[in-house]
């Protein structure tokens, strides 16, 4: 299926790690994650969204050692910061490894050089992924006062910027998210799979409808809301499915983008 906004090119991650990791204490059962819990951030930009005040935040989750991907999307869809007359900017979202190494200074320069660079300091890890997208939201919350819109896209995607800004040009400006919309998604109960969720994690059989995680886009307003959600949601590992929980405890449901608008490509 040919896409308006971003096709796939699949990367392979590794990670890497020289600070200590929060919280100390795993949570309780696999199938959960520590959140809510206070992360500190240990490369940030405190600064530059509220200086900027971009139109469009582009947050995208990539692990620590990836300095491939990252530079791949900042010398090609990153590299957009202006676009139909619209302050685009973007930003690396990272947690931290197990093991130390010696890539640590590398990261700080790199972070120096591009100023694009978050890292937080929880695992980085595919368990914790919603741990990433709630970072994610807190940090949006607290920098980006004058942000209409943010968008959480996977690093191994391929972003058309213009059309993306374009459709959201005459978008919902509030309680908005869009997204490819899984609706009726079977609780899959097979051991062996990837998303394994048991009854006594999740007792329903469907999912809640959510926008899924390869990419979806939201409106700011939508971040703080998503956290209040959070303290009476539990917090499972599947992160999108989570956050479309969190939707649900709103009363807010995800929407379909606009008629003709495709979001995805098969990956290359």
């Amino acid at each position: 299926m040919i896409t308006n906004f971003f096709h796939s090119n699949r990367v392979m991650f590794r990670y890497n790690h020289l600070h200590k990791i929060s919280p100390a204490d795993p949570p309780s059962s696999k199938y959960f994650v520590a959140y809510p819990h206070h992360y500190n951030f240990i490369l940030d930009e405190p600064n530059r969204c509220w200086q900027e005040s971009p139109f469009l935040v582009l947050m995208i989750p990539v692990a620590p050692h990836n300095r491939e991907a990252r530079d791949t999307i900042r010398n090609t869809w990153g590299k957009e910061v202006s676009v139909l007359g619209r302050v685009v900017s973007h930003y690396f979202l990272l947690g931290l490894s197990k093991e130390e190494d010696d890539t640590e200074l590398l990261k700080e320069q790199e972070s120096q050089r591009h100023h694009d660079i978050l890292q937080s300091n929880f695992l980085d890890s595919y368990n914790n992924l919603t741990i990433k997208t709630m970072v994610m939201f807190e940090w949006l919350d607290s920098h980006c006062p004058n942000t209409s819109y943010a968008m959480k896209i996977d690093s191994d995607m391929f972003l058309n910027v213009r059309n993306l800004v374009d459709m959201l040009s005459t978008a919902r400006q509030n309680l908005y998210m869009t997204g490819l919309v899984a609706r009726g998604a079977a609780v899959l109960r097979d051991h062996n799979s990837k998303w394994f969720l048991p009854v006594s994690a999740f007792s329903e059989s469907t999912y809640p409808p959510y926008a899924m995680g390869l990419g979806y886009v939201f409106s700011l307003d939508l971040a703080k809301k998503i956290l209040e959600a959070s303290k009476h949601v539990k917090a499972i590992y599947i992160e999108d499915v989570y956050v479309g929980l969190c939707m649900r405890h709103l009363g807010i449901a995800p929407t379909d983008p606009p008629h003709g608008a495709t979001l995805f490509t098969n990956p290359l």
